[in-house]
């Protein structure tokens, strides 16, 4: 099991309950919006607020704990902060899963071809997962 209390402490994050919750359910789903981490929180801390979970999620941010991952025509999901990925998104169920892809290839020809200096990337690659393409 994941001590998310160090976890926490490993970037300078202060530990309470709510956020200790929000890890947890991160950890355990991979990537949720708001709206579904609320609806988590609410089960076990019913005074908890929608404007409290927006309050951790952006702190966490900030310390580069978790990341958004927008997703065209969809609300954002945040996901604990990994090594550089992509994702595959069905647009049929909304299923997101994360894939190892190196970037480094469009990294370079977006170089050649721009002078603009890249320091992010977020790439989303929509398509039918397995289930729902049966």
């Amino acid at each position: 099991m994941t001590n998310y209390t160090n976890l926490l402490k490993e970037y300078d994050l202060k530990v309470t309950p709510q956020r200790v919750a929000i890890v947890e359910e991160l950890y355990k789903n991979g990537h949720m919006n708001i709206d579904d981490l609320y609806k988590k929180l609410l089960s076990k801390f019913p005074s908890v607020s929608l404007a409290t979970i927006y309050k951790n999620i952006n702190a966490m941010i900030e310390k580069v704990f978790l990341s958004e991952v927008k997703i065209p025509n969809s609300k954002s999901v945040y996901e604990l902060v990994k090594t550089e990925h992509a994702h595959l998104v069905c647009s049929c169920c909304g299923h997101i899963e994360d894939i190892m892809l190196d970037a480094s290839s469009i990294l370079t020809q977006t170089s050649t071809l721009s002078s603009f200096k890249i320091d992010s990337t977020n790439i989303i690659l929509g398509g039918l997962c397995p289930k729902c393409s049966k």
